[in-house]
């Protein structure tokens, strides 16, 4: 039976702030039938954290009480207040992260496998949030759990944002392109181009199976010189990935003239 703890208060040592993603750097199934897969990109420029206000939509009793559940930790009285800097529906971790926010608030200091667990036993779904070098991983996000890793990635930066419709991961939505193959050279990869070939590889096989086909993301790449592009394969995050020291001046500019919103930068890769 579920434990009520009441009042609420915040583990003193919580890590109150939770990054989340930017899209992916891939993602499809293994083989026709096979399982859901990805390789996520973190990004430290988007978390959610406690707020004054609480964030509508971001956690609600149903999905609070199935993670105390999964967790075996006593339900908050009350739910936490939660902001995001990042959209709902983004494609950018939102509903993960707040989750892995709830999780430390009440306490739990257990094993990242444990919580992914408990986050698809709470929506049916995980973005692996709670790992360390999630973009080292190859991730069942339908599953919560750690298929293979994978090699260090070379540095490089995302210049990106939000372009169309926002949507929610339905968790039951499996109808991706097989990316077997993508896969299997991930893990030889050594440079930059070689890297920035698959994930565009990966964001042109989903646009193609899901759309949406005015999807500007891969021409702007090729106008601005990038050595690639990914997308939230759900979601309306889209980035051009860059070598560090080959960003154009008006990169953002160009991106908030083609329409995207909440235009950022920043690192990724490395060790």
């Amino acid at each position: 039976m579920t434990r009520i703890l009441s009042p609420f208060r915040p583990a003193p040592d919580a890590r109150l702030r939770v990054a989340g993603h930017f899209g992916e750097l891939m993602q499809g199934r293994l083989g026709p039938d096979g399982p859901l897969a990805l390789v996520s990109l973190p990004c430290p420029a988007l978390w959610v954290e406690p707020g004054a206000v609480a964030d509508a939509g971001l956690i609600g009793p149903r999905r609070l009480a199935a993670l105390c559940a999964a967790l075996g930790l006593p339900v908050p009285a009350r739910l936490p207040a939660l902001h995001a800097t990042m959209p709902q529906g983004g494609g950018a971790g939102s509903s993960t992260a707040a989750l892995v926010a709830v999780a430390r608030l009440i306490g739990f200091d257990g094993p990242p496998e444990d919580l992914a667990r408990a986050c698809v036993a709470a929506e049916g779904a995980s973005d692996p949030l709670m790992f360390p070098a999630a973009h080292r991983l190859l991730f069942a996000p339908r599953e919560g759990r750690v298929l293979r890793a994978l090699p260090a990635l070379p540095g490089f930066t995302v210049v990106g944002g939000f372009w169309g419709d926002e949507r929610r991961t339905d968790p039951q939505d499996l109808d991706f392109p097989d990316i077997a193959d993508l896969v299997d050279r991930w893990s030889h990869l050594a440079t930059l181009p070689e890297m920035a070939a698959l994930t565009s590889d990966s964001a042109r096989r989903t646009l193609a199976r899901r759309g949406p086909s005015d999807d500007p993301t891969g021409a702007l790449a090729h106008a601005l010189g990038a050595e690639g592009w990914l997308i939230a394969h759900t979601g309306s995050a889209r980035g051009l990935i860059f070598t560090p020291e080959r960003v154009p001046a008006d990169a953002e500019e160009r991106l908030r003239a083609a329409g995207f919103r909440g235009v950022l930068r920043f690192a990724g890769g490395g060790a």
